[in-house]
């Protein structure tokens, strides 16, 4: 909540239904006299106005506490003809409105599976119980996202969040909400719906149609068992219990993205989802985030913390003018133009395709995922392809090179993507032309940057006109920046504050960024995954010590979860330093060794070249068997936990190397 100056502004008015006309003339009315009032009398005067009789909607709110009290004709009168409107305190206290006195003692619950420590993995949890009743509380779940893995996570495909907190619950999951169709919103969701036998899912058109395409990759003929509700219309509403779920466009790279409201007893949450603001939209409406403001206190502001990365002091670029650098591009590229973006970055996709089509240009599309987004955005009517444009990538070679602009994947280096099968010259189709254009109209995931700056070190090496962002303005982040933050926390006023979706770093910083624009501490709170943060109606809010367990869930091929940290201990040992086998061939009866041990090198050693270092260890082995009492209980486990430990140690000592060493023993 804001520590403002009296001055600052007129009244805010909570608002329990949408105002009509009489209402918004009122409104109107008591701004414009709070302003003479300020204007004339100064700041001291605000107070006494806001309470008082010359203000008109204070009047009317009086009027039917004090004209007739006993009079049920004259509340009719009233309930008819005008909203129920309650003037707003003095900034800084609680408001306390009929409702929440009437309530039972509640508690609203907030709790991040994922998000909040690293950039995807978004999960949130949202719980409201009534006098402590565990078993009949509602929860009603954000998003389902998967991350990308690092690089110390060999072999991994994505991570998801882990759900164990919510087993045994499933029966209280109302719903599920997507915010918008992004894979760090929405990439986990065909493992984890089943796992949590399907709840309704919510969201918009290209979300949910993007969602079932996943979930028939994932499992063939499973998106039938999905049960879906549409987001028809952005005033559309959903009752769960005591949980009123509405929605707030937004403005952000990807069509159909919304933000959620959710009302409850304890508080209004608001929470955008991803988000920036954009003053000059093309083809789109103008996105104001100022009717939030009006919502029913306390309101608590759930902000992507992911913009304050993005300084951007100076001039913030506009949508504009990058489409005058990419129209640039096209126009004047010598021979072929390569741009690599998201793949689900579909309105982009779509105002390349149009600058192109307008110049009589041949697209292609190439990417899995970049086709399959496309094509549903195609059938839902959001893109129009004019006929002819659109080829096939293995049909690029029958077209002119200036006549060609291809639209790829892969511009965050992922390595089975189509820009680093270029790269690495694993393309069927495309081999890198030193006349090409390379355009990356795509920000960094952070985590990335190593990875990006490889593919982009490499594409200057093959081709003469590789632009990014750090050249020429070809890319407007779907993420706003700090200004864009501190505009928000203008518009919204909450009363308290929780920035999600990004490190703990940037998570902080944002903190500190609301904090110098006046918001008070206590009212601000950093949570990491597994956080629990409680407010209740009255009106107490903090975050508790305790957590819930949040580990990574990774994703392997088919395999989900039965990746472990020692897995992955184990693969980067071997990514290292390799590993080495030694086989032993023992009699059962007597323990003696039958032959020489056979070793095998895989990423340690060449063999052929370290014959001394192969004939040394040999010897090593025949050295520790030989010195080992075959009677000893257990023998085989003890002879292999004997050869895993001196033979490790003994190439160390040879080479200062720490292959993983596989003792394999086998008794005839």
């Amino acid at each position: 909540m804001y520590k403002k100056p009296t001055n600052a502004t007129a009244p805010s008015i909570i608002r329990r239904r949408v105002p009509n006309q009489n209402t918004k003339r009122i409104q109107r009315t008591a701004s414009r006299e709070y302003a003479q009032i300020v204007q004339k009398d100064g700041p001291t005067n605000q107070q006494s106005y806001a309470h008082s009789r010359r203000n008109p909607i204070l009047a009317l709110h009086n009027a039917r506490k004090s004209t007739w009290p006993n009079s049920r004709k004259f509340k009719s009168r009233i309930k008819k003809h005008l909203p129920q409107v309650i003037p707003q305190k003095i900034v800084g206290r609680p408001i306390v409105t009929e409702k929440t006195i009437a309530s039972p003692q509640g508690i609203l619950r907030i709790i991040p599976l994922g998000g909040c420590e690293e950039v995807g993995r978004n999960m949130t949890i949202f719980e409201y119980l009534e006098n402590g009743k565990e078993e009949n509380k509602d929860i009603v779940i954000l998003d389902m996202g998967l991350q990308f893995p690092e690089e110390d996570m060999p072999g991994i495909d994505y991570i998801i969040p882990n759900i164990e907190y919510l087993k045994g619950q499933e029966k209280n999951i109302r719903a599920v909400v997507f915010s918008h169709g992004h894979l760090d919103h929405i990439g986990a969701a065909p493992i984890l719906l089943e796992k949590l036998g399907n709840p309704i899912i919510i969201g918009r058109d290209l979300t949910i149609e993007m969602i079932k395409h996943r979930q028939e990759d994932y499992k063939k003929g499973t998106s039938k068992n999905l049960k879906t509700a549409y987001i028809k219309n952005i005033t559309d509403q959903f009752k769960f219990g005591n949980m009123l779920l509405k929605f707030f466009a937004v403005e952000h790279s990807i069509k159909d993205a919304v933000g959620l409201i959710l009302e409850t007893p304890a508080g209004t949450v608001v929470h955008p989802g991803d988000w920036t603001m954009e003053d000059d939209p093309q083809g789109r409406p103008l996105v104001s985030y100022a009717h939030l403001a009006y919502l029913k206190t306390p309101t608590i502001l759930m902000l992507e913390a992911l913009a304050v990365a993005n300084k951007e002091n100076g001039k913030k670029i506009t949508e504009r003018e990058m489409l005058n650098n990419l129209t640039k591009i096209i126009d004047e590229a010598p021979g072929r133009i390569i741009i690599g973006t998201f793949a689900s970055q579909v309105e982009r996709i779509k105002q390349i395709i149009d600058i192109a089509s307008a110049r009589n240009k041949k697209i292609a599309l190439d990417g899995f995922s970049m086709k399959m987004n496309i094509d549903i955005a195609e059938r839902l009517g959001y893109i129009k392809i004019k006929k002819g444009s659109m080829i096939k990538i293995n049909d690029i070679s029958k077209y002119d090179d200036n006549k060609l602009v291809i639209l790829a994947t892969g511009a965050q280096g992922e390595s089975n993507a189509v820009l680093s099968r270029i790269v690495n010259s694993n393309h069927k189709y495309i081999t890198l032309k030193k006349n090409d254009t390379i355009v990356f109209s795509s920000s960094i995931i952070p985590g990335n940057e190593r990875t990006i700056q490889r593919l982009k070190d490499n594409l200057y090496r093959m081709c003469d006109n590789v632009i990014h962002s750090d050249i020429m303005d070809v890319h407007v982040s779907g993420h706003g920046n700090q200004e864009d933050i501190k505009k928000m926390l203008r518009q919204i006023q909450p009363t308290y504050f929780i920035p999600v979706y990004s490190n703990h770093y940037m998570l902080k910083e944002a903190a500190k960024l609301a904090e110098r624009q006046g918001f008070i501490k206590n009212n601000i709170f950093v949570p990491d995954n597994g956080s629990i943060v409680e407010f209740s109606t009255s009106n107490k809010a903090e975050m508790l010590t305790k957590k819930i367990k949040t580990d990574y869930v990774f994703v392997d091929g088919l395999g989900v979860g039965d990746i472990s940290h020692v897995v992955l201990r184990d693969r980067h040992v071997m990514s290292e330093d390799g590993m080495i086998v030694v086989i032993v061939t023992i009699n059962k009866k007597t323990g003696q060794m039958i032959h020489s041990p056979d070793l095998i090198s895989r990423g340690f050693i060449y063999m052929k070249e370290n014959k001394k270092l192969v004939e040394d260890t040999r010897a090593r082995v025949k050295q520790i068997l030989k010195k080992t009492d075959p009677k000893i209980e257990a023998f085989p486990d003890y002879i292999k936990n004997r050869i895993r430990n001196d033979i490790g140690q003994f190439l160390f000592q040879k080479i200062a190397r720490r292959p993983m060493v596989l003792p394999v023993v086998i008794e005839v």
